[in-house]
């Protein structure tokens, strides 16, 4: 038998340690035995080893195991089907998954014991996938197993190694013959993959082929077969050529692809003539960068707030277009209201005849009702009760969704939904963090504010311990029901405070944004934080096709003697790069209990993304559109001088046409606010409108 090779996801992490310290590595390339279950061999492992923020303070200290999420990609090699079944007794090192989530070893799992199908049948050839999100230490990389199919089956050994090398993102897109995204859409039609070489001193890599393998139309989606294979010629990779180094990547046209769960199969070739192969498991959706406003129907004098006509248009004006809703009397059930103004459902949504149809797909955003598991309302609930809650939606062509709170645990709960969210916030709310063991500023702790960069350091954690999957951010804005008469500052974040935590996200690569929280009662509390929303929300849609497009290529923190001063970010995306300035010199105001922000200047050295030529145009971007800045695109460098004031957003692109367009898009956004007819971020008098609507 010819000897099998593979390799997938994992996870590294970069604290904010001067050098940018790597502080564990993500998925790796692993040579995989000849010995083989009756029917089967393995065709590639997966590895995403865990990792901990060691920078986050925490009122316990996390705990030190690190183990691994794993995925077994076996295959039927044989001329005859192959039938699994779950009364089969897999065990993993003679235990069964019930007793190693038991002995704590793993977190979760979904192996054929907690398949829905009593039985799946493999015909010659196709695929299945055996997941697990090991606990312990003695399930993290470097640790060797074996995985027997019952009393009769033979022990397979497998080796869970330090990743290499690993499929970073994948994101599917739908776009018109002009390459631009459609956002109604239910099919993809295009993929965008990026790849994560960790040294590339191993010898010269090509790209060969795109495999995409599907289940079939009818029947089990445990079972995947070869639906699509692109060839090399016909991907559009980032740098021109296939050759991979540290990054790099492809876009791949393809035909258009069902909302089912999916297997992607990236063929690698070496000089030496050797074949490998990286792959990822997650469930095909084209993407779109949706803005929730959270619970944006909200009861207001016995009625929900989105049948006020004043308020859905606010929120319209702040490109919000997403909520937690599901169906609201007098909204989604009207339909010149809700096309008016659209808001995606983001909810329970348990209703599957109703919900998985091809006219409300588009209409929704993701399943998410669990909450936040993590605490359970006093009882974490278990990571694999969590994955019995989410099982009914596998098979649906629903997105799932899971809010995780505390980075320090929140690794047991990795892979367990489609597009996993968290939540932190870094002043006068309730945080899982200890916002006093931060002595941030000269030593000094506070007990109403935490770093704001840590939203980057926790987005960083959960966008590894998750990938390729995307990920989102419930970022702070104006909320009712923070602070109190006693409490030392204002119950809502500043604006600076507000666009520094959203800016912190997106840095580091996220692919939707969700508010906490845009109810009526929230914005008329903090109408101060109206117009600074709508500008972050702006800027995030003049970019969000590079945004979906990117990936996270670096992350590095410039300090200023033993102080934070600056932190540098950068994004990928095969069209253009965007490079990130986030000032985290900021101060304490003794007397409003609020971080400030004072306009600084700077400058500042990025590494050039593989793929952007020297000499390309460099421009800044915010919320009033693109403007010249100082800098240039070298051969080893991106040096950028400016005045920044909380964040500098930068786009560099060979593309002639992406600066007019962009200035084109940023018309049609205001067109669209103005249409609208309301403004009560500016105006007094449509903010007394608001508040005569409430009542």
């Amino acid at each position: 038998m010819q000897q099998s090779r593979s390799t997938a996801t994992a996870g590294f992490h970069t604290g904010g340690l001067p050098g940018l310290l790597c502080f564990a590595c993500a998925a790796l390339l692993i040579s995989v035995p000849t010995s083989r279950l009756p029917a089967q061999e393995i065709a590639g492992i997966t590895v995403t080893p865990h990792i901990i923020s060691p920078l986050m303070r925490w009122r316990r200290p996390a705990t030190p195991e690190l183990g691994a999420r794993v995925e077994i990609v076996l295959r039927n090699s044989t001329d005859t089907p192959f039938t699994i079944r779950r009364d089969q007794n897999w065990t993993f090192d003679g235990s069964s998954p019930e007793q190693l989530l038991q002995s704590q070893d793993w977190a979760w799992h979904e192996t054929p014991q907690v398949w829905a199908e009593e039985s799946v049948q493999l015909p010659p050839d196709s695929l299945t996938v055996l997941h697990f999100n090991g606990r312990s230490d003695q399930w993290g990389v470097g640790t060797d197993h074996t995985l027997q199919a019952g009393p009769a089956g033979r022990p397979l050994a497998f080796q869970l190694t330090q990743p290499q090398m690993w499929l970073q993102d994948i994101t599917f897109l739908a776009v018109n013959d002009a390459g631009q995204l459609l956002n109604s859409a239910v099919t993809a039609n295009q993929v965008v993959v990026h790849i994560r070489r960790q040294d590339p001193s191993g010898g010269s890599l090509q790209v060969s082929a795109l495999n995409i393998w599907l289940p079939p139309q009818a029947g089990s989606q445990r079972i995947f077969t070869l639906a699509q294979s692109v060839p090399a010629d016909q991907l559009r990779m980032f740098t021109g050529t296939a050759g991979l180094q540290t990054s790099g990547g492809f876009t791949a046209a393809v035909q258009p692809l069902p909302r089912r769960n999916c297997l992607v199969e990236v063929q690698l070739l070496a000089a030496d003539g050797t074949r490998q192969s990286l792959w990822g498991s997650l469930k095909i959706r084209p993407e779109s960068f949706d803005i929730s406003g959270g619970w944006i129907q909200g009861d207001v004098n016995g009625r929900s707030a989105l049948t006020i006509d004043e308020y859905r248009r606010t929120l319209a004006r702040m490109h919000i277009n997403a909520g937690q809703i599901e169906e609201v009397s007098g909204y989604t059930d009207d339909p010149q209201v809700y096309h008016a103004t659209p808001f995606k459902r983001f909810n329970r949504l348990g209703d599957l005849a109703r919900y998985d149809r091809d006219e409300l797909l588009p209409t929704i955003h993701a399943v998410e009702f669990i909450g936040e598991p993590q605490y359970g309302g006093g009882r974490p609930v278990p990571p694999q009760e969590v994955h019995s809650l989410l099982a009914p939606y596998r098979d649906s062509r629903l997105h799932t969704s899971v809010t995780l709170s505390e980075e320090r645990t929140w690794r047991y709960y990795a892979g367990l939904s489609d597009h996993p969210h968290y939540d932190a916030y870094r002043v006068i709310a309730p945080a899982a963090d200890a916002w006093s063991r931060y002595e941030r500023w000269n030593g000094k702790s506070i007990r109403w504010g935490a770093p704001l960069e840590t939203v980057g350091e926790m987005t960083r954690s959960l966008r590894e311990l998750n990938r390729p999957r995307a990920i989102a951010y419930w970022s702070q804005g104006a909320h009712d029901g923070w602070g109190g008469f006693l409490s030392p500052r204002r119950g809502s974040p500043t604006a600076d405070e507000l666009r520094a935590q959203a800016w912190h996200a997106l840095a580091a690569r996220i692919t939707s944004l969700y508010w906490f929280n845009l109810s009526l009662k929230s914005l008329l509390k903090f109408p101060d934080l109206i117009q600074p929303i709508t500008e972050v929300n702006r800027e995030i849609r003049l970019l969000d096709e590079l945004l979906l497009r990117s990936t996270a290529l670096h992350h590095q923190t410039r300090p200023a003697g033993e102080q934070p001063d600056w932190e540098l970010s950068v994004l990928g995306a095969p069209q253009a790069s965007l490079f990130v300035v986030h000032d985290v010199g900021y101060g304490i105001d003794e007397k409003t209990s609020t971080f400030r922000f004072q306009k600084r200047s700077g400058t500042w050295n990025f590494p050039r993304p593989a793929w952007l030529p020297a000499g390309a145009e460099l421009f800044r971007v915010d919320a009033g559109g693109t403007h010249d800045v100082q800098g240039t695109v070298a051969d080893d460098q991106v040096h950028i001088q400016d005045e920044v004031h909380v964040v500098g957003i930068y786009v560099a692109t060979a593309d002639p046409g992406l600066r007019p367009a962009l200035q084109a898009r940023l018309q049609t956004l205001l067109a669209r606010e103005t249409e609208l007819g309301i403004d009560p971020g500016r105006s007094e008098q449509d903010l007394q409108k608001l508040r005569d609507a409430a009542k």
